[in-house]
């Protein structure tokens, strides 16, 4: 188990950004997403220092792996920039699909 300060290694960013991305376009969210993302984005760092300080009232609910993911993840405001690019391109490949279905 990584340790909560070690940077994140680029696969499994990208594995957790691909994820999250997924699951926000599934639910048609993009939107909304992205808004509060730009909106938090200068927040991130003290988000990620508030998950580890918080981690014995949050852990047993989302468990302390998925814990340590999310407060590596937030450490670097560039992943959240990803993540948006990432919400972004999936949006994009989908919107086409559905024009194609109107008339």
């Amino acid at each position: 188990m990584p340790d909560w300060l070690d940077p994140m290694e680029d696969d499994e960013r990208d594995s957790i950004i691909g994820n999250i991305a997924e699951g926000i376009v599934r639910r048609r969210l993009e939107t909304a997403a992205v808004l509060l993302l730009e909106m938090h984005k200068p927040l991130t760092f003290i988000t990620s220092q508030s998950l580890i300080v918080g981690s014995p009232l949050i852990a047993p609910f989302v468990g302390i792996d998925n814990l340590q993911s999310a407060s590596r993840l937030l450490q670097d405001r560039g992943n959240i920039e990803l993540l948006i690019l990432r919400i972004e391109e999936l949006a994009a490949k989908k919107q086409p699909a559905k024009a194609g279905l109107q008339p």
